[in-house]
């Protein structure tokens, strides 16, 4: 990962012709959840894990049964995922005790790349607190929290959390020398990309919302505080802002799964996808898609299908039927957000 995002970085200032002495500062945007990792010796210790993985199912759904998100919600404001860092650090801690007996720091893909580029270790604060590692009303780490999950002993490898534009380090001369960019450039904490899209589509307020249709389907909005006894358990992060909070209804299952179709049938660009859907009426068949290929909040345990498939039916009617499934999803999403927001 580093290795490519510093070959984009220097073919960027190449193509554009900006030299590295030209920028200011920079920040990192990335996907949130998933789980990085560094030993006690600042070597990545084993390979990442992205947040539409799946393999803590089996542990989520033993908290569940415990009851522990109903003792992690009030505190954190977050559902219990299978790609949260919390439920990754327990699979690791149960299948592969030596790795986890290694860890030293715990990361996710922005505080992975910072790192890099700085040589300093932080968690950033629009990402960690959507973690369940994070008091949200603390604005800090809670003990509490890794006692409950059972995995008490990373405790001393969280990292500082950091401010989305509070400087962090500086670009050191190990990575401008890769990079292109000049050794002692400010970098900043960055944000977790559903937060960035929301800031780059202009939301200030409680009265627009802003969907994402990216591995996951977003719909998201700002609060200026916390609510209890809400209508369903909305996802709440710290926003770039203070006092502000950023609101989630999401799921996984947005483009990632076109991304995995497209992947089955070979070389398909996406103008003959959408070429290959424009060409059939308007729901034009019953054949419908569930579009559940990395589960769904609506249940762990939801999978993914083509059902009502008959000998009739295309490859142009399998890609309708998938477009259709997930704006379907979106569109659950943004009912529940309105019900939040209006």
């Amino acid at each position: 990962l580093w290795q490519q995002c510093a070959s984009v970085i220097s073919k960027l200032l190449a193509h554009t012709g900006v030299s590295g002495s030209q920028i200011r500062g920079l920040g990192i945007s990335a996907q949130g959840k998933g789980l990085f990792l560094l030993d006690k010796s600042d070597r990545p210790l084993g390979k990442a894990i992205l947040s539409s993985d799946r393999r803590a199912m089996e542990i989520v759904q033993r908290w569940q049964k415990e009851a522990v998100p109903q003792k992690l919600y009030p505190l954190t404001r977050q559902t219990l995922w299978t790609g949260h860092p919390v439920s990754l650090l327990r699979w690791v801690k149960e299948n592969e005790p030596q790795r986890y007996a290694q860890i030293g720091s715990v990361m996710m893909t922005h505080d992975y790349l910072r790192w890099c580029l700085t040589g300093v270790k932080g968690c950033e604060e629009s990402n960690i607190s959507e973690s369940n590692l994070y008091n949200m009303a603390t604005g800090q780490y809670d003990p509490r929290l890794t006692e409950w999950l059972g995995i008490s002993e990373i405790d001393s490898a969280l990292s500082p959390v950091v401010g989305s534009a509070e400087i962090c380090g500086e670009i050191t001369a190990q990575a401008a020398a890769i990079t292109g960019l000049a050794a002692g450039t400010p970098v900043v904490g960055g944000l977790f990309d559903v937060v960035s899209t929301a800031l780059c589509a202009g939301i200030e307020d409680e009265s627009t919302l802003n969907a994402v249709m990216g591995t996951w389907a977003v719909t998201s909005g700002i609060a200026h505080g916390l609510r209890d006894h809400e209508a369903h358990p909305y996802v709440y992060g710290r926003y770039v802002n203070d006092g502000q909070y950023i609101v989630h209804e999401a799921s996984p299952t947005s483009s990632g799964n076109l991304e995995w179709f497209t992947a089955q049938w070979g070389d398909l660009s996406f103008d003959e996808i959408n070429q290959a859907v424009a060409s059939l009426p308007k729901a034009g068949s019953d054949l419908f898609f569930l579009p559940f290929l990395y589960g769904s909040n609506a249940g762990l345990e939801m999978t993914c299908g083509f059902y009502g498939m008959q000998a009739l039916h295309n490859r142009a009617h399998l890609l309708q039927a998938l477009y259709e499934g997930v704006v379907f999803s979106h569109m659950t999403h943004l009912n529940r957000m309105r019900e939040r927001f209006t």
